[in-house]
């Protein structure tokens, strides 16, 4: 089958796509998603233009922001292709039902139903992993994550932890993480449980959490003597990733600046005041023995990864000055806790640093500083004098009239992570784990796998930065930001398309588990038409040009139709549909305008 698909598929991709963008190739990787043409690239933005010579070489000019734009075009998905356009941003992507349901109720009223869906616990399925098998490793925790990721009924739920995860750090490339699976799928599972209550409840968990304390060095943290200073990890990664940046902050994100320069938020001083607040704590357990507090008997934590717990000999009783604060002397270790994590909440910075970054995770790189005030304003208030309610911030990020514009512009849009393509290729199929447990482990190699895993990054800093501009290019002239970027590279973009060329035909994962058969695609084949619009409303959630659709169906309409004569030809009839499907779906999935989601 793959023969046969490559035997079609790099004639055809050649001939109807790079020859419009003036390129040769000598392999059958190399130039493959240079799927546009100079008139098509001239209304692209630069986020899609970077895409496009990621994989092509291409460039263009900038164009004007829609004027005719009203926010009234987004507020209810009254067209299946609107309705795909939310579902790419509040989901793991669309599906026929998910696109139905989204019609029928609008965005808002689908939100109202996701927000009280009951989480998917991560730890039911180490456990029952482990009493099956004896033991759980960090593969299954992968497993539990895609399974859910692609048919977990609380996408919304799904996508927003995903992202989370991606601020509030916790990577198995640390040894001490990797050891814990179901502390792995315990700490996944507090994010989940707490991503649609209030953020100072979220920071509290975090906080709290064993796999958080031994990913940044404090579990089982001690107070300052003659010889020791208290580790100073978590107390800086909370402010400058979790909570307030680097920089003191307007309410619509721009940096507040003094005689033109932007001023710190914190300085070592805060740093070493906050470190204090983390000392004294280790393992919950039922007893404060030495034992426990230095990690030597650790049987009752590992059974339920409980909130860490105070161990008062070790926790710093000496007063604690940051952020403008001081703790007096003599406080108990929760009580210090309380006041600090109220402070960091507190801060005006947060509405604003944590809101960009939701924006740009689910909707787009670079929000106008209109758009980031809104949203700081839901965090600041929810309408009721609530501060920090999660599921006003969410409706605000994803209901905004700048999430969805009818004409996309110049800066709008995101690159779509490797984790995300994927998701959104399982659901868009229906793709079905053969084994039900969806056997798909590391993807980090960026020639045969994604170059991304979930839970993987390489720092506490994520997979990329939300500041990250590539050097040089249209994004950089644009003055814009590109994060996901950071973790593309020729390596990576070759192997998404090599990638691409065995997931559709033949699946992913151990021994091909996860498969799609495509049944509904398949009855369009001798189609084309309509075989693209579906791919297009699925995939590129009915944004695709009209110049790409005229190259994938001229790719697609040049693969031969045997005609039938009999059973002796019915394999021939069918493996000739399944390419048209196949090459239908590879060219829509490399394309620069499905690469960039607008």
């Amino acid at each position: 089958m793959q023969t046969k698909l490559r035997r079609f598929l790099i004639p055809a991709l050649v001939a109807a796509l790079l020859s419009a963008c003036g390129a040769g190739s000598n392999s059958d990787t190399a130039d493959m998603g240079s799927a546009q043409d100079s008139a098509a690239a001239q209304t692209a933005g630069p986020l899609r233009l970077a895409a496009t010579t990621m994989v092509s070489g291409g460039s263009a000019t900038l164009p004007t922001t829609d004027p005719s734009y009203t926010a009234s075009s987004t507020r209810w998905a009254t067209t299946a292709s609107q309705a795909a356009r939310f579902l790419a941003q509040a989901s793991f992507g669309p599906t026929t039902d998910s696109i139905n349901a989204v019609m029928a109720g609008g965005p808002n009223g689908w939100l109202d139903a996701q927000f009280y869906k009951a989480p998917t616990l991560h730890r039911y399925y180490i456990d029952a992993v482990a009493a099956s098998t004896g033991r759980a490793t960090i593969d299954n925790v992968y497993e539990s994550f895609w399974k859910q990721a692609v048919t977990g009924e609380d996408q919304l739920r799904q996508r927003v932890v995903f992202e989370l995860s991606q601020i509030f750090v916790v990577s198995l490339q640390d040894s001490q993480v990797y050891n814990f699976p179901r502390g792995v799928a315990s700490y996944y599972d507090t994010l989940g449980q707490h991503a649609f209550g209030n953020f100072r409840n979220l920071l509290d968990a975090v906080a709290k959490h064993p796999m958080m304390a031994l990913y940044l060095s404090y579990m089982h943290n001690q107070k300052e003597s003659a010889t020791r200073v208290p580790d100073e990890n978590f107390a800086r990664e909370i402010m400058q990733l979790m909570t307030i940046g680097l920089y003191q902050l307007n309410q619509d994100g721009t940096q507040k600046l003094v005689n033109g320069r932007p001023v710190e938020t914190y300085d070592h001083d805060d740093v070493a005041g906050l470190a204090k607040v983390f000392t004294g704590w280790s393992w919950a357990g039922p007893d404060k023995s030495l034992n426990r507090f230095f990690g030597n008997d650790r049987s009752y934590a590992y059974r339920d990864f409980m909130p860490l717990q105070m161990y008062p000999t070790y926790h710093s009783t000496s007063s604690k000055s940051f952020l403008g604060v001081t703790i007096p002397a003599g406080g108990t270790g929760e009580g210090d806790l309380k006041i600090a994590l109220d402070t960091l909440f507190n801060h005006p910075n947060v509405g604003p640093f944590i809101g960009k970054q939701l924006i740009q995770r689910l909707v787009t790189s670079n929000p106008s500083p209109a758009y980031v005030a809104r949203v700081a304003a839901a965090f600041n208030n929810d309408g009721r004098g609530v501060r920090g309610d999660m599921k006003s911030v969410l409706a605000a990020v994803l209901l905004d009239p700048e999430a969805r514009p009818a004409t996309p512009s110049a800066s709008s849009g995101r690159l779509r992570e490797p984790i995300v393509r994927l998701a959104n290729w399982m659901r868009a199929f229906d793709a079905k784990s053969t084994s039900g447990r969806y056997l798909l482990a590391n993807l980090d190699d960026p020639l045969t796998g994604l170059g991304q895993t979930p839970l993987h990054s390489p720092s506490v800093f994520n997979f990329y930065r939300p500041n990250y501009v590539p050097p040089g290019g249209s994004v950089a002239g644009a003055g814009l930001v590109a994060p996901e970027m950071q973790i593309a590279s020729e390596p990576s973009v070759t192997g998404y398309v090599n990638f691409l060329q065995d997931l559709v035909p033949k699946g992913v994962g151990r021994n091909w588990d996860i498969k799609a058969t495509y049944p509904t695609e398949l009855t369009l084949a001798l189609n084309p038409g309509a075989l693209v619009d579906r791919i297009n409303l699925l995939v590129l959630n009915g944004m695709m040009s009209s110049t790409l659709r005229s190259q994938i169906l001229a790719a697609v309409t040049a693969v031969p139709q045997p005609v039938p004569n009999g059973a002796t030809n019915a394999n021939l009839v069918l493996q000739a549909k399944m390419n048209r499907v196949y090459l239908a779906i590879f060219l829509a999935m490399a394309s620069p305008e499905y690469l960039v989601s607008k």
